[in-house]
């Protein structure tokens, strides 16, 4: 099928939310009156960020979730996509699939498709997304302040767990792979606790990484340091009993994949996120402290320093 013959069967549709889509050199959209822009951008590379033979509803959706959760980490409202495709072959199928995931999520956050390109080569994924925030309430990662609770939202390790499960790192049973396989495969962007958050977060970054690399960037764009509770981290029950294994702790503190919000709060603003949490029906915890200095401190049940070697993924380690 030629290039643009499958862009029109596959990724053409109308898109309300801007003034020209798909189908032109570029896409024109309407920024709401005295609102800021956010653009973000994200790459999922077949073998290093998903499986080749991957669902591809799943990478659909997973392609975009990733890109949405940066607009929740901002605190900005998702309004527009392009998507860029390297493909194999053209596989009808596979892009049947692929698209229904990408636009069943799109359409829950009222996301419009306005543009993108593809190419023939290996698989990789490209997605940007820009969205909206009022001038002044972006979340950005330089605003943690002595003083400040660390919270992060829902649970951590799991999509970690599955991983090494699928990598032949450690064996789950039938009931713990169905639990925790979405985790890894179709995490739920966290846009509405973004938005909740707006004035009362210092702080905040999406956990793509692992919660230590990236609690990392808040603590060195701010300046200052954490000290984190162990045993507050928020785990399920599928990973509870791998904590006495140095993968399972690993899965928690740095296995990444989570797209979990991790932010900082003033103590004082405490009930506030609670009730936050209350209103969304989101589990919040409390994590640990903003406190002056550098660095991250990890502190067991019993108060001594925890020694972590790995704080989360890097491309070029």
């Amino acid at each position: 099928m030629p290039e643009f013959d499958l862009i029109q069967r596959y990724f053409t549709r109308s898109a309300p939310g801007a003034i020209l889509g798909v189908g032109d050199d570029a896409a024109l959209v309407h920024i709401s009156n005295g609102m800021e822009l956010a653009v973000s951008t994200d790459m999922l590379v077949s073998g290093t960020h998903f499986f080749p033979d991957a669902d591809p509803y799943m990478l659909g959706h997973k392609a975009l979730a990733v890109n949405i959760s940066d607009m929740a980490a901002m605190g900005a409202v998702p309004r527009w996509a392009t998507l860029a495709l390297s493909l194999p072959q053209e596989d009808g199928a596979w892009l049947e699939r692929f698209s229904a995931g990408f636009f069943a999520l799109a359409d829950q956050h009222r996301v419009a498709l306005i543009g993108g390109d593809t190419t023939r080569g290996p698989l990789n994924l490209c997605v940007t997304i820009m969205g909206e925030v009022p001038p002044g309430q972006a979340l950005r990662r330089d605003g943690a302040q002595p003083g400040d609770e660390v919270w992060v939202s829902g649970k951590l390790g799991d999509a970690a767990l599955v991983l090494a499960y699928l990598q032949g790192r450690l064996a789950l049973d039938v009931g713990t792979l169905a639990a925790t396989a979405a985790a890894l495969h179709q995490p739920v962007p966290r846009v509405a606790l973004g938005l909740a958050l707006r004035g009362i977060a210092h702080s905040a970054i999406d956990v793509s990484d692992g919660l230590l690399g990236d609690l990392g960037h808040i603590l060195e764009r701010s300046g200052v340091a954490a000290e984190i509770q162990f045993a507050a981290l928020p785990v399920s029950p599928s990973l509870q009993p791998y904590l006495a294994q140095a993968l399972g702790r690993r899965c928690v503190l740095a296995g990444g994949d989570d797209y979990e919000l991790c932010f900082t709060v003033p103590a004082q603003r405490h009930a506030e996120v609670e009730q936050i949490s209350a209103q969304l029906d989101l589990p919040l915890t409390c994590i640990g402290r903003i406190a002056a200095g550098k660095g991250c401190t990890l502190r067991a049940v019993d108060g001594s320093v925890m020694k972590i070697k790995e704080t989360g993924y890097d491309h070029f380690a």
